[in-house]
């Protein structure tokens, strides 16, 4: 269940902060509505590898889809790879 709070409980910030965890954010609303989300560094860190690789395989669908796809000996190629 999302844990949810108003952003007036971070006059007691403390509490807040002890209630973020590792898939766990707190989810802060102003007026009502989502404003903001405190998440845990590690998870931060994940989410943002996270969209770097799925914006990485959305460039290589791209150009896959423009400039036509590679066999599997053209990648082996490209990288070095011996054939055994």
């Amino acid at each position: 269940m999302p844990n949810i709070k108003p952003i007036s409980d971070l006059r007691n910030y403390n509490e807040v902060l002890r209630d973020i965890a590792i898939g766990e954010p707190v989810f802060l609303t102003k007026n009502g509505r989502g404003k903001y989300a405190i998440v845990d560094i590690k998870e931060y860190e994940k989410l943002k590898a996270s969209l770097k690789l799925m914006s990485q395989l959305a460039r290589g669908e791209l150009a896959g889809k423009e400039k036509g796809w590679m066999t599997i000996e053209e990648v082996e190629a490209e990288l070095g790879i011996e054939n055994v």
